[in-house]
This record gives C-alpha cells, structure tokens and sequence, in this order.
C-alpha cells in the first residue's frame, strides 16, 4: 500500500537536522515555554502538510508510549488532553484512571518520513493527575521539576550522555518468537571496531547515525561492539531531561530501523549466554554558567571534590539504587564478572568492573561514569536517581567506601528487598511510587522461568515447565 497520501511533510534529511539544531539550541538557552509553544502552534497551523502530532511519554517501568493527535484537533484542544491512566502499567487504579496530558513544547521534534511516517512531528508529553499537578508516576516530569528547581535556586544545569548497547538479531520478531526458535541468531560476527563496511550490522549502524543526526542527536562514534552483532552509536551531552528523551527516541529509532531491514534491534541486558552484555554507561556532570563543577586540575584524577562527594554519595545507595538501574529479571545476568561487569560497588579510574568510573577528561568534559546501568531501565528514574542522590544525599561513613568490597545483588529478588526497605527511595520517590514500582518488579520476577515447575502442582505439568524453563534461560 502506498504510504504517499496527499502532499504530507516529508523533509530531507539536511532540512531535518537544521530545524532540530535550532529547537536544540531553543532548549539549551531555556528561551521561555510561553515564547516557544507560540512558536510552535503558528508553525503547525501554517504547515498545512502535517497531518498529525504524535504525543511521547513513558510509564513507571520507561516503556515509551504514542498517541498521535490529529492536527487540527490538538491545535484546538492541547490544554484539554486526557487518557485512560489505569491501562497504563504502573499508573492510576482502574477506579481513578482518568490522567491529562500536557505538551513539553521545548522537546518537539522533526522526523525523517521513511522511519516515523509521513507527515507527522514529534512532541514529548507531560504527565499531569486530576488536581492539576504533575503526576508522580510521570518520572521524566519529576526529572524535569527536579532539573528547573536545581536550576532556579543553584543555578545549576545537570549533563548526561549515554553509552547505550545493543545487539542486531535477524529476524523481525526475534524476541516475540523466541519461545519457538530458543536461540537469537546474530547478523553479524565482527567484534569490537570491526567489521566490513557493508555488512548487515554496518548499514544498520549506519543508518540509525544518518537518522539521530538529521533529529540534533549530534552524533560523535559509532561501532560494533565487543560481542557478535552488538552495537553502540554515541551522541553528546545533553541536559538532563533532553538526554532521557534522546535515550527513548534512539531505542525506538533503531528498533524500527531494524524492522525495516527485517531485523530486531534488541536492548536486552543480557539476551546471549557466553558473550559480553549490554549496558547504558551513564555519563553524568553538573555545571554552573560555563564551569564545569566536576573539574579540578589539581584534584584526584582531576575530578573535584563536588565530584567525588557527588560519587560516594552514590556509591553509599547503590544497594537502594540497584532495582531503579536493573529492572528486570535479565539484568542480573549482566551483571557477571567474567563480562566485564561492573558488579563492584567501588569507583576507579580505569577498572571497568567498578560501578562508577572516572574517565579521562579535561574542563570542558569531566564526568562519572555510572556504569551499572542497564538499557532496558526507566532514563528518567535513573538520572534522577542518580542527580537527587548525587547532589542531595548523605555519604556513609564508612572507610575505604570506594575502594571495594561490596557487590551488587546478583539477582532481582535481593534488589526488590533492598528497594522496598530503603527509606531514601521512599524519600525521593514517595512510598507510593515506590510501592507500585516494587510490586511491578515482584510481578516480573515471579514470571521468569526461574519459578516455572515449582508453582504449578501435578508432575506432567511440571515437567512440561522445567523443560520450557531451560529453552527460556538464554532470555531471561
């Protein structure tokens, strides 16, 4: 079926990019919402080939979701948007369901037609309950309140960039169908850096850093990873908030890239036994007017002092932290030690098995790299829990705090306890965010394979789940 209805909007790659920038750069010097939502309605009313808005927002779990939004129907009703929260996972009680969705005219974006469609632009939403207020299941308006307060009252601008990997399986369905094939069959075996220029993993990578430049990614490498069909495409530093919404938009960008080449882009931490896992190595820094606070020539590792107390501030709740950055019953097998894993609560300049790293950097790019992160977590729960215990939290006193010792739990049962028992989180979440997100968790534990032959009574049955349960190990 043709997709070229009418004369919908379908602009070159060198139009999308420039048009990004520019909304970039709106966002970076904070031009005020009131100018920048005015802006946009007149561009939508006289772009007469848009056909409709689509409206981007995450549920607790970070499963991005979609609405679009007839054109003409949000320009006449974008203060009145409302939807059904209670089949949303995580969101409100089927007896309350009723949520509103509000507009971030700052992180609107333009997209190229031959992978979001024709005649459509994107634009992040804001979650918002009955009252009026922000909703606190909506972790990228949390975030977003958290990053504008630090801000107004510090002057404060909170960075991140991330390292996200993940492997190219053939096959469009590959996840979906893996309970018939047991097994995820790479694209390519190249290995780290290297690969032919026109393998299938290479045109995919490709592709995927052609689509993020023409959207202001602002790409900076791209490659294949350490193990057989993985990849990794980097782009710069973002403030916070827009750095999660760049962490959706590529996850779901390269999925439907992959599709469309008949192949699964697959953001599991650990979806193939024996070969390294994929991270979300979680580059984070704050600033202040153009000084970076996390650089000191003179300091350890030239990272300051803002820096390390902002490090061992984390490294004193990475227990509480752990659930918040592997969220799902696949992470934990990341985190091996035979895989580079960073399973060590401890920090280091050059260890990568160290849950926090301190890379090489100079003014202008000195960080902490957490690198417990996995690709599958919420962006938004992670950074935030990340700056709200970095620059908020309390440090143990403890000696030697960062130089080892502890590890993180090698399985999801132990980091639900530790979640639910934290009083941090409960302090920076609320105990019933926190609660909602624990029981979301248990849920997706007592569902792995882990359980199955245990739970269900009569020995022909249980057999019938043993077996099933080694065919879903690889996965899980």
């Amino acid at each position: 079926m043709s997709t070229d209805y009418r004369n919908f909007l379908a602009l070159s790659y060198e139009e999308l990019e420039e048009l990004n920038l520019e909304a970039k750069k709106e966002r970076v010097s904070r031009v005020a919402i009131d100018q920048i939502r005015e802006k946009r309605l007149k561009y939508l009313t006289d772009e007469k080939r848009i056909k409709a808005v689509t409206v981007l927002f995450s549920d607790l779990e970070g499963r991005l979701h979609l609405l679009d939004y007839d054109k003409k129907f949000l320009l006449n009703s974008y203060e009145n948007l409302t939807f059904d929260g209670s089949s949303i996972r995580g969101f409100t009680a089927q007896k309350e369901s009723d949520l509103r969705l509000g507009i971030d005219w700052s992180a609107f974006y333009w997209v190229p037609a031959d992978v979001f469609g024709n005649g459509k632009v994107l634009v992040f939403g804001i979650v918002i309950d009955k009252d009026g207020t922000p909703y606190s299941g909506d972790l990228r308006g949390v975030l977003k309140t958290y990053a504008d307060k630090l801000y107004a009252e510090k002057q404060y601008t909170l960075n991140a960039a991330t390292e996200i990997e993940g492997f190219l399986f053939a096959g469009k369905d590959a996840e979906k169908i893996y309970h018939e094939t047991g097994k995820f069959e790479f694209v390519s075996t190249g290995g780290y850096y290297h690969s032919l220029p026109l393998d299938p993993l290479r045109q995919f990578i490709d592709t995927a850093a052609e689509v993020q430049r023409a959207m202001g990614f602002q790409n900076e490498k791209d490659h294949p990873e350490v193990a057989p069909s993985q990849f990794e495409i980097n782009f710069g530093y973002s403030e916070v908030v827009a750095a999660a919404d760049q962490i959706q938009l590529y996850k779901l960008l390269c999925r439907q890239i992959g599709n469309n080449y008949g192949y699964t882009a697959c953001f599991l931490p650990k979806p193939v036994a024996g070969v390294n896992g994929s991270g979300m190595h979680t580059n984070v820094s704050v600033s202040k007017g153009k000084t970076n606070l996390f650089w000191d020539e003179k300091g350890e590792e030239q990272l300051s002092s803002f820096g390390w107390k902002f490090l061992d501030r984390v490294l004193t709740r990475a227990l509480d932290l752990c659930l918040v950055f592997n969220s799902s019953v696949n992470a934990y097998r990341r985190l091996d030690p035979h895989f580079e894993a960073p399973n060590q609560i401890r920090a280091s300049a050059t260890d990568r098995g160290a849950m926090i790293r301190v890379p090489i950097g100079n003014a202008r790019s000195m960080r902490t790299e957490v690198r417990a992160v996995a690709p599958d977590a919420n962006p938004y729960l992670s950074m935030y829990a990340i700056f709200k215990t970095g620059i908020d939290g309390e440090i143990a006193k403890m000696k030697n705090l960062r130089e080892g010792g502890r590890y993180l739990p090698d399985n999801i049962y132990k980091a639900i306890d530790d979640f639910k028992a934290s009083s941090w989180i409960a302090e920076i979440l609320g105990s019933d965010v926190q609660g909602r997100y624990a029981e979301l968790k248990q849920a997706s534990a007592n569902r792995c394979p882990r359980e199955l032959g245990t739970i269900v009574k009569g020995c022909e049955v249980q057999f019938h789940h043993a077996v099933y349960n080694q065919s879903l190990w690889n996965l899980f």
